[in-house]
């Protein structure tokens, strides 16, 4: 009796492998595939390589024995059958280039997994990479949702949604980027996919800020609240559409940050609120908290859009040392002393509609301690 020949696993490469990056390898590696991570250090790689470990950005993890890595990019991606992106958004179009002359004979998915905005120009990663690797954007997808890296690495259930202008390159990737403690859903709506992943950082900041004041559930859940309504207006301004920022990408990884020590623009927020200052916190935080470099760019495009984001606009002046941080909770959540209607999305006041029950639902859930409220169908 002859055996069949074992099908080799799919080989996809991860470019990035800080605690996300390495962290989606692991999904992608228990999901069937082989995974080549490319890392920046030659000892991250030779780490990751030989002891199936990352202990700077993933301590304790033990990563799966079908990961490796190497500090050299063509090896990386030689042979790769999808490619995913995990670098900083700010030095990402640096990075493109050396990826580009490595793909440029290739039709294989590009996927981002970062949630950033480029300073100089605004533009979501996609475009960047859309830009910098001459590529289809067909060809372009993103994967976003409430993914705390170290609570997934250790294998708690959570979801993401992958989305692309390609309803089959979404599929594909959201085949390939599924396991039993990781699951994935598709769209075609990249901005609202995108700028979720970004704003959510922002009212994350901010989160931070009034916890390291010490301000209490109250304040954060009004501040949660309402920094969705600015979420929603914002990204729908851009061309999104509302029902994605009610859903993983938005409100669902809006809590995750929010309510998370894991998160690092909560982490770098809160250090903001103990007093430290902007330089500070940026020497203190051994990873990128994108929600930082975000704020500056993400105000010139609501500005552009005529969209008003005053958590944002707070936000930024306490990096910018213009506010006291104990002065900022008041300003979040009303800058006119004359009573308004509670308006929850699209210009609209009252308390119907899908988004009202979301926002109804993330309060539950902050109650709760982020367990999900019983009224609430997976």
């Amino acid at each position: 009796m002859t055996r069949r020949p074992e099908t080799a696993p799919p080989r996809v490469a991860v470019i990035g492998a800080g605690s996300w990056g390495t962290t989606f390898g692991k999904i992608l590696a228990d999901g069937g595939a082989h995974v080549v991570m490319w890392a920046r250090r030659p000892e991250l790689a030779h780490e990751i390589e030989e002891a199936k470990r990352n202990s700077q950005y993933l301590p304790g993890i033990n990563l799966p024995r079908t990961m490796s890595a190497t500090h050299h990019l063509s090896e990386a991606l030689e042979g790769a059958t999808q490619v995913y992106l995990s670098i900083p958004s700010q030095t990402a179009r640096q990075n493109l280039k050396a990826v580009r002359p490595l793909v440029a004979d290739s039709d294989v998915p590009i996927v981002s997994l970062m949630k950033g905005v480029e300073k100089r120009s605004g533009l979501r990663m996609s475009q960047v990479i859309e830009q910098e690797l001459h590529c289809d954007p067909a060809r372009i997808a993103v994967a976003s949702g409430p993914n705390l890296a170290l609570e997934i690495a250790r294998e708690q259930p959570t979801a993401a949604v992958i989305s692309s202008t390609s309803q089959e390159t979404a599929e594909a990737v959201a085949r390939r980027a599924r396991n039993r403690y990781f699951r994935t859903f598709v769209n075609t709506d990249v901005i609202g996919t995108e700028f979720g992943g970004v704003l959510k950082n922002l009212i994350a900041v901010a989160i931070g800020i009034v916890d390291g004041v010490g301000y209490g559930e109250n304040t954060k859940a009004s501040i949660i609240t309402r920094g969705l309504v600015e979420m929603t207006d914002f990204a729908v301004a851009q061309g999104a559409q509302p029902e994605t920022l009610q859903g993983l990408a938005g409100l669902g990884d809006l809590i995750a940050t929010c309510q998370s020590p894991l998160s690092r623009n909560n982490t770098a927020g809160r250090l903001l609120g103990q007093g430290y200052s902007y330089q500070d916190v940026l020497k203190q935080m051994d990873q990128t908290a994108e929600g930082l470099g975000s704020v500056a760019p993400i105000l010139q495009l609501a500005r552009d859009a005529g969209i008003a984001m005053p958590i944002a606009e707070q936000v930024k002046m306490v990096l910018d040392g213009t506010m006291h941080p104990r002065d900022i909770a008041p300003h979040l959540t009303t800058d006119d002393d004359q009573p308004q209607g509670e308006r929850t999305q699209n210009e609209q006041a009252g308390g119907g509609g899908a988004l009202w029950r979301s926002l109804q639902r993330a309060l539950d859930q902050l109650r709760n301690g982020g367990r999900r409220a019983s009224g609430d169908r997976p």
